[in-house]
């Protein structure tokens, strides 16, 4: 498949890449290059992870995973994410520790690199343009920001030779850092928005209802649950109370729901003198009352 092929291709030249930009940060004493390079190696390490667990969560649901193994590509956020957060607070520190005393650069070996940086990065965005899947889009994006990054430290290391002022390089890393962990922390935030079953950010539940109450024959439409597998495919529950049986109705309620973009529903229905043991159900940490009796 020609977009596994291309993600393959840019891993492989994003994670060479990075180790050698460890030491060329290492060797011209500039910590741009190295917040940079923790950038590239979280990138790397993204689409590494993502290529491994996109593949395992490509399998049909079994009884083991009976909602799929569509979580499994959540993981790989998880892990990068974390990674970064560790990676760019650990930058942040070493700039400070150089803006209090700075130290000497080599400022033509950093031009040096950055040139190559931004080549490389180039060649692995072209690589990971076409292809549809999301995680391909996430992958040429990593790509871009990778450039983008690359760019940044360029422009950096000119403005150093030729002012001399190397308080520059600090300030940089700090940017480059900062951005990573802004995006770190909104990856961390969203899978724990899906761990938390909360409902995804693509669904009103009011409009839902709204919706639904309109279809001929349904009364009532209470305890809805939505969440999202993956941040992307919503499964919902509910109970719809309606004036009689009627198999059309599922079938009315499925198609509004999946224009709503619920892929997987199961519904209850209830007839009109059924009543629902608990309308709006309360998930309740179960304490005893105890009646005082005088």
């Amino acid at each position: 498949m020609k977009t596994e092929k291309n993600i393959l291709i840019a891993f492989l030249l994003n994670l060479t890449f990075s180790i050698f930009e460890l030491f060329g940060g290492l060797i011209t004493g500039s910590i741009a290059i190295l917040s940079d390079s923790v950038h590239d190696i979280g990138d790397a390490l993204s689409i590494g992870l993502s290529y491994i667990l996109e593949k395992k969560s490509k399998q049909k649901p079994d009884n083991n995973y009976t909602y799929g193994y569509i979580r499994y590509s959540v993981i790989g956020s998880i892990i990068t994410s974390t990674l970064l957060l560790t990676g760019s607070i650990f930058v942040i520190f070493e700039s400070v520790k150089r803006l209090i005393n700075p130290q000497e650069l080599n400022y033509n070996g950093m031009i040096l690199i950055s040139i190559i940086g931004v080549l490389v990065n180039t060649l692995a965005a072209m690589a990971t343009k076409e292809g549809d899947s999301l995680n391909q889009k996430s992958v040429n994006l990593h790509m871009l920001e990778d450039v983008l990054g690359w760019v940044v430290v360029l422009i950096g290391s000119i403005l150093i030779k030729f002012t001399n002022i190397t308080y520059i390089d600090g300030i940089l890393s700090i940017g480059v850092a900062l951005f990573i962990l802004r995006h770190a922390a909104r990856n961390i935030k969203e899978v724990l928005d899906l761990f938390l079953e909360k409902t995804p950010n693509n669904i009103n539940i009011e409009e839902i209802k709204h919706h639904l109450k309109e279809i001929n024959g349904i009364i009532d439409i209470h305890h809805i649950h939505i969440r999202s597998i993956d941040g992307y495919n919503n499964f919902i529950t509910l109970h719809a109370q309606v004036k009689k049986y009627d198999p059309e109705i599922k079938k009315q309620i499925k198609e509004e729901l999946s224009e709503h973009g619920i892929c997987h529903s199961t519904i209850e229905l209830e007839q009109e003198f059924e009543e629902c043991e608990n309308k709006t159900c309360k998930i309740e940490h179960k304490e005893h009352h105890h009646h005082h009796h005088h």
